[in-house]
């Protein structure tokens, strides 16, 4: 290694100490994996050259002259059909799929999918895909079981409860594990290793849709969104931006895409970052003293930290104490459970042992053969080598602000992962114009849900009472604020 790579090896090598000492203190209960995760993601960045961090100012080389490798798909939409789910409750008034889908053969890459249609009117409305963060998370197990998918999973582990605040009331919609190696995804494991990262996840994310709509031909023209949280703030926007350019080749399909949402988006590490001691401090988890020594020897804009700067992050998160970093104001999972989620078994409370059951469902047998999956241990998050990741994808969101889709983002008020002060300060860094001011909107009970600040290109929603995982905390919400999104209204104001 060359002495001026040797030094940018360094630099980076202290890059996000601050940002990654939380994930060493604290650790949210119903999502530890998704923190272990970024932690991975943060540690890899700081272990490879400089070089190695793709960007995304202009669509990466390999995905603008990768061949989409389509496979023959007829048949498969019937088999992948699911008959029941093992204790789904009565009266499921829907159709739901579920299987895999080949990406790419010469590596035995293949994507799994749950694919849920709307009770009514599946056949008007649009298709919404979801994809959960981590990197590395199951959008299924933790979107599909654990936030906006049809059901929950009860404490026994066995039983499914409906979930009234379903997004498939409003569209029809698919969850999608990725990349390879993620939930019940698979691949091989070397190449795996080897290749992932934000490329390669959306040039498979993208194989996929071009082989699905194969396989569910009559939704080929229909209106499309992706949607998504957390570290989907890059997923999202990198496979929108990879539709919007295939889009315009004869050769590859073509695909309706009308908007994308993110929810707690992780968009931009050095404002990101910052917001995320700022708004801690304002929630009064560190003290004045520490906070204003965080001010003071911290700029995260810059590659190396001080090591005073890594002393008070560090002892910010040592005040902090054991809280749920993905919802600071919520109770943490106890091994005795928590009694009052366990009896009422419903949706409005959000049980923080949740994941648990999630997992012992998805591996029961009866319930992987029910799925159409390969016998496997389904975990909730995987870890890679992440072989690349840009800091920013604020330039992919720009460009896809200038091509007239619908750019959403919105933000749970108390989460402290990917806090609404990162999303404001990242924001704040694009000087786009308002176009509607900042108001409160309101849920169906006229309480206020949150507030709402329309720009020039691009909506910016924030939901009350709302953790990273805005549709496990606040559903009826949610609904709201996606059924808005589709609709291309703003959420709505209090009725009279």
């Amino acid at each position: 290694m060359s002495k001026g790579k040797h030094y940018n090896f360094l630099l980076l090598l202290s890059l996000y100490l601050c940002l990654v000492c939380n994930i060493l203190i604290l650790t949210p209960t119903n999502a530890s994996d998704q923190v272990t995760n970024l932690y991975k993601l943060l540690k890899s960045k700081r272990s490879k050259n400089p070089s190695l961090a793709a960007s995304w100012v202009t669509l990466p080389a390999q995905i603008k002259e990768s061949r989409v490798h389509i496979q023959p798909q007829d048949g498969l939409m019937e088999a992948d059909k699911i008959t029941s789910l093992p204790g789904q409750p009565d009266g499921v008034d829907f159709d739901h799929y579920s299987g895999y889908v080949t990406v790419d053969p010469a590596v035995e890459k293949a994507l799994f999918y749950y694919f849920a249609e709307s009770p009514t009117n599946s056949s008007s409305k649009p298709l919404v895909l979801w994809l959960n963060g981590g990197p590395g998370c199951s959008s299924f197990g933790n979107g599909g079981l654990l936030e906006l998918g049809p059901f929950r999973v009860k404490s026994d582990g066995k039983t499914l409860i409906r979930n009234p605040y379903a997004w498939n009331n409003v569209a029809n919609v698919m969850f999608l594990e990725s990349p390879a190696g993620v939930g019940f995804s698979y691949g091989n494991v070397t190449i795996i290793d080897k290749q992932t990262g934000d490329i390669s996840t959306a040039k498979d994310a993208y194989t996929f849709l071009a082989n699905w709509f194969e396989r569910f031909p009559h939704y080929k023209h229909r209106d499309f969104y992706l949607t998504g949280e957390s570290y989907a703030g890059h997923y999202v926007p990198q496979l929108a931006y990879t539709i919007m350019h295939n889009n315009n080749n004869t050769n590859h399909t073509f695909i309706n895409l009308k908007g994308i949402a993110i929810g707690n988006a992780w968009i931009d590490d050095a404002t990101n970052t910052q917001g995320l001691y700022d708004y801690l401090w304002n929630h009064a988890t560190h003290s004045d003293e520490t906070h204003a020594k965080i001010n003071k020897f911290c700029n995260f804009s810059e590659t190396i930290p001080s090591k005073e700067c890594d002393q008070y992050c560090n002892k910010a998160w040592e005040e902090a104490g054991n809280i749920d970093i993905y919802n600071i104001y919520a109770p943490v999972c106890l091994k005795s459970g928590n009694s009052k989620a366990h009896i009422l078994h419903s949706v409005e409370v959000f049980d923080p042992c949740s994941s648990t059951y999630v997992d012992t469902y998805l591996n029961t047998k009866q319930v992987q053969q029910a799925l159409h999956v390969k016998p496997t241990k389904w975990i909730s998050c995987s870890g890679f080598a992440w072989q690349d990741t840009p800091s920013t994808v604020l330039p992919v969101i720009q460009k896809l602000m200038e091509s007239n889709i619908s750019v959403w983002l919105y933000s749970g008020d108390v989460d402290g992962r990917v806090p609404v002060t990162s999303t404001k300060y990242s924001l704040n860094t694009l000087k786009l114009p308002i176009k509607t001011d900042w108001r409160p909107w309101y849920d169906t009970d006229n309480q206020v849900g949150g507030y709402v600040v329309g720009y020039e290109g691009l909506v910016f929603v924030t939901v009350r009472g709302a953790g990273h995982l805005v549709p496990s905390y606040q559903p009826q919400r949610a609904l709201t604020i996606i059924s808005s999104f589709l609709q291309g209204t703003l959420p709505p104001p209090k009725s009279s």
